[in-house]
């Protein structure tokens, strides 16, 4: 069993993240600036953390975990204290806890920059997860893992992935968050950028293939 924290909590994919890992026994802390909208599961811990804290509070409230996720956003109301300079102060805080694997829920084409013309509408948002992806890739000695996935859909999982992505892909995010919560045991996915999109390929048999 390991020690998980899960910043963004209360969101969708976060909310479905817990309860797979929940279900694969493992001790969670899930965090939000409102933990009353984390859901109710007695085998949850529920934190309240605001992501414009400084990193020194961060680090105090994550330290004894083993895995970091990062699933949170501000669904473009506070790109840069929240998608961009709260993810990095999360990536600090990590290093300041002695927490070594961090596992990142980013965006389609995060960094192509030259493709972000073909999302109209996004650029903005692109960009904080470009500085945040980037920052964790060439700044930290963290063990990430960066999962790109595509526009989120709330329809039924299918339990089946490709490892690509183009503008106006989809994911479902039931396959999302299983994705994200079989990639702690992927020790392959280490230092990876990972697109993913729905496709034919079951999930275990897709991330055992990534080298």
């Amino acid at each position: 069993m390991s020690k998980i924290f899960i910043f963004g909590g209360s969101g969708r994919v976060g909310t479905d993240l817990i309860k797979d890992l929940v279900a694969d026994g493992e001790e969670v802390t899930a965090a939000a600036r409102h933990p009353e909208n984390i859901v109710d599961l007695a085998e949850i811990k529920r934190d309240k953390l605001d992501l414009h804290a400084d990193v020194d509070q961060i680090a105090e409230q994550i330290k004894g975990n083993q895995v970091i996720y990062f699933t949170a956003g501000s669904r473009g109301k506070d790109l840069i204290q929240t998608d961009a300079m709260g993810a990095i102060k999360t990536m600090m805080a990590a290093k300041k806890a002695g927490i070594k694997r961090y596992i990142m829920l980013s965006s389609m084409l995060s960094l192509d920059v030259d493709k972000w013309k073909k999302i109209p509408g996004l650029e903005d948002y692109l960009a904080a997860k470009f500085f945040a992806d980037t920052y964790l890739m060439d700044s930290t000695n963290l063990d990430y893992t960066i999962l790109q996935p595509g526009n989120l859909t709330e329809e039924d999982p299918t339990g089946k992935i490709t490892l690509s992505v183009e503008p106006n892909a989809k994911n479902t995010i039931a396959d999302v968050a299983e994705v994200l919560a079989d990639l702690r045991d992927a020790p392959n996915t280490i230092g990876k950028v990972i697109p993913m999109s729905n496709g034919n390929t079951p999930i275990k048999k897709a991330l055992a293939e990534i080298k």
